[in-house]
């Protein structure tokens, strides 16, 4: 991965598209963070920031000319709060092939009223039911919505689904966000707060015990598996410490 610097903004590509905009070429750097923008003096139209290993979109400074910012091939789940106050021009913002999960995850982009054009091709909140109707609901100023017009019929189809206290109550239940991971914060306490004092005996000798480099090997393996050494023959196997797995969730 490759940290965005001054010095990186300041070697990459800089040129005018075709379509008449000044553009920085941020491509392929396996960025992980948006950070360091100030660097480009607020100077350019459009940032392409494909290609990269970027989660969340946020991390601007305050830039007035920005109007398109192209994130496809990214890592995205998650969209800053506010980003209208630092990119007050923003139009357009291509998240095409990312990892955007959940419908609410997109509330985010509702306070920035400058967002004409929008696309979330291949991820997986495209997949959800009424993801169409439930953008048009919620971002009322996109136009262009996956490269594809959003039509008046789909604009009124999307009032009448969402309207009245039904149509408000689906909107919430449409709407939840994805759950992120914070450390030290709703993980389970007892089956993951690690070996208990008989078990740790148990690994210390099991390890006093192995007599060759294999057999360490072994034990390695079988602790990583969530096996205690001296309990594996016990019960039948009832006694060994239940191991939970969970999904790692993004920052």
């Amino acid at each position: 991965m490759v940290k965005l610097t001054p010095e990186l903004i300041e070697q990459c590509a800089q040129y005018i598209n075709p379509v008449r905009d000044r553009e920085l070429d941020l491509r392929g750097y396996k960025i992980p963070v948006i950070e360091n923008l100030g660097a480009t003096l607020d100077q350019f139209d459009t940032i392409d920031l494909s290609d990269n290993d970027i989660r969340k979109v946020d991390g601007f400074p305050l830039l007035k000319r920005l109007n398109h910012i192209m994130l496809n091939n990214n890592r995205v789940c998650r969209i800053g709060e506010n980003l209208e106050e630092s990119l007050p021009r923003l139009e357009s913002l291509i998240l095409t092939n990312n990892n955007m999960q959940e419908l609410g995850d997109l509330d985010p982009l509702a306070s920035v009223k400058t967002l004409s054009s929008l696309s979330l091709l291949r991820n997986p909140v495209t997949s959800k039911r009424h993801y169409r109707l439930y953008v048009v609901h919620k971002l009322p100023q996109v136009k262009l919505l996956d490269f594809r017009k959003i039509k008046q019929k789909e604009r009124e189809a999307a009032s009448l689904m969402f309207k009245g206290k039904k149509g408000q109550t689906l909107a919430k239940d449409l709407g939840k966000r994805s759950k992120t991971f914070v450390p030290g914060a709703g993980l389970p306490t007892e089956k993951s707060s690690g070996p208990s004092a008989a078990d740790i005996s148990a690994i210390k000798v099991a390890i006093a015990n192995a007599k060759s480099l294999d057999e360490v090997e072994r034990l390695k393996q079988l602790l990583q598996s969530g096996h205690i050494p001296g309990k594996e023959a016990t019960s039948n196997g009832q006694d060994r410490p239940e191991v939970e797995t969970e999904e790692d969730m993004e920052m």
